[in-house]
């Protein structure tokens, strides 16, 4: 049951609006020059490579990027990728897989059947210089959408996976 009282006025302050109230603040004025790389130099804290050498380093990452997501699915047993981990991602990738598999109460490398598996979408490389790549990967997990980043440090003539990030 409610009572009105005719007697009783709330008291508000008037708040001022932002023009941007609810958006981003965003200055869309036109570009009046292209944006760095774009004519092909370098941007800020990046180095020039080779365009095949780019192609072969993303491709490389890509498969690289498909085969952690399914070690960390259960998929792939951690052993196959001690060659071009640092003992650092090795160990973080090794944790990783026996966490899930805990969880889902399955053992961490067998091929089991899964509904949804994780699929790598694209990987984007920027190299630091011609010896350090950093990568960020979009990987599809069914509707989902998750961001992996991973450094690559050329060691001894090989990539080696330096740090691996999920987001």
């Amino acid at each position: 049951m409610s009572v009105n009282h005719p007697d009783l006025v709330g008291v508000r302050l008037a708040v001022p609006v932002a023009p941007t109230q609810g958006t981003l603040a965003l200055a869309l004025l036109p570009r009046q020059s292209p944006p760095p790389g774009a004519t092909g130099e370098a941007r800020p804290g990046a180095a020039v490579v080779d365009l095949r050498l780019r192609r072969s380093i993303e491709e490389w990452t890509h498969r690289f990027a498909q085969a952690a997501v399914e070690i960390v699915g259960g998929d792939r047993p951690t052993s196959q990728l001690i060659r071009w981990t640092s003992p650092d991602v090795y160990a973080d990738l090794h944790r990783r897989a026996l966490l899930v598999a805990r969880a889902g109460g399955h053992q961490p490398g067998l091929a089991r059947v899964q509904p949804v598996r994780p699929r790598v979408q694209s990987v984007h490389a920027c190299f630091i210089s011609d010896a350090i790549v950093e990568c960020g990967v979009h990987v599809r997990y069914g509707e989902r959408s998750r961001a992996v980043a991973a450094r690559f440090e050329r060691i001894d003539q090989r990539w080696i996976c330096t740090a691996l990030d999920f987001s």
